[in-house]
């Protein structure tokens, strides 16, 4: 599958030894299915939700690229999925951010299919851990018209990347803190949340993206832990290349993540015959969820291969309701 990571320009080299004392994983933790089935029968799955579930447009790409599916019907297509909430990618709507028919156009369907318009996850729009302050400034400019074009949605969040700097986490950690820290400044007077995901590399680094969010200290300024999404180290000095070859601790990072989130990510790959996810365990996850006191939305992204978009995304909403409803 193309990941959207293939679509953001790639920038920098990351040296081996980078994260050395940063807690790693080699390799996904499996759920223990036969434990979260004896956990579930045992509570009622008849209770309401804590939260509410929403798609992340990325769960479509392929169809969205190959035009199959339009921009427009995305909120549709939501609704159809039973799923209240949309998370949309700025690579689908690229030129159209300052187009104030096409916004409105799809204020329009979003407001006739009963949805909520949450997130507008920014790519292509330059590097705002930029070690050089000339280019966090370029893209710092770049990025505003994602925040006003939020606004004009009545999105609650714009998701940037933090890439910068790949070989030194407390020169990241500044970049990240600059350009984070003045574009959430912006940000503040259309009441507009900056949020960053653990997107690969430094800023998967969960303990490293804590310390940007304290340096800032701003109440719009915060994280969208994503479920996966914690691979720091790859096997070719690339930002997407190759394979994975270490992994900061999942719960370890959502659990450093929670208390500054304004959303949250369940990314999903692969299911087994119970319908669990393969890599991430579900019940875990969402504890750790729940347990800082998080009521909000929960994206549904799924990126895998072996099901198709469709069967993908409900596979994953089945499962986060099945799992929700058991720790109502």
């Amino acid at each position: 599958m193309v990941e959207r990571r293939n679509f953001i320009k790639n920038t920098g080299y990351l040296s081996l030894g980078l994260l050395a004392g940063t807690s790693l994983v080699y390799s996904s933790c499996n759920s223990n299915n036969s434990k979260n089935q004896q956990h579930e029968q045992e509570l009622s799955t008849s209770s309401p939700l804590w939260f509410k579930m929403s798609l992340a447009q990325w769960s479509l790409n392929k169809s969205l690229f190959a035009k199959d599916l339009d921009h427009l019907d995305f909120a549709k297509k939501t609704r159809s999925y039973g799923l209240d909430g949309v998370e949309y990618v700025s690579q689908f709507f690229a030129d159209k951010a300052q187009d104030m028919t096409y916004l409105k156009e799809m204020n329009n369907r979003a407001k006739g299919e009963g949805v909520e318009q949450l997130i507008i996850m920014v790519d292509n729009e330059g590097d705002i851990a930029s070690p050089e302050k000339k280019t966090r400034t370029e893209a710092i400019e770049n990025h505003k018209k994602w925040v006003e074009a939020a606004k004009f949605l009545g999105c609650h969040s714009v998701r940037i990347n933090l890439f910068g700097e790949l070989e030194d986490v407390p020169k990241w950690v500044d970049y990240a803190t600059d350009g984070m820290g003045r574009l959430s400044e912006f940000a503040m007077k259309d009441n507009i949340n900056i949020i960053v995901e653990n997107h690969g590399w430094i800023s998967s680094n969960a303990a490293a993206v804590v310390q940007v969010m304290e340096n800032i200290s701003l109440s719009n300024c915060g994280t969208l832990p994503d479920f996966g999404n914690f691979c720091i180290r790859r096997s070719v000095a690339e930002k997407w290349g190759g394979d994975c070859i270490a992994e900061y601790d999942r719960y370890k990072g959502v659990e450093e993540l929670m208390p500054f989130a304004k959303a949250v990510s369940a990314k999903s790959h692969d299911f087994d015959a119970e319908g669990y996810e393969t890599k991430t365990d579900y019940t875990k996850m969402l504890k750790i969820v729940k347990s800082h006191g998080y009521n909000g939305f929960i994206g549904v992204e799924y990126e895998g291969e072996n099901l198709s978009a469709d069967e993908g995304i409900m596979a994953t909403k089945k499962l986060l309701e099945r799992v929700g409803k058991s720790m109502s």
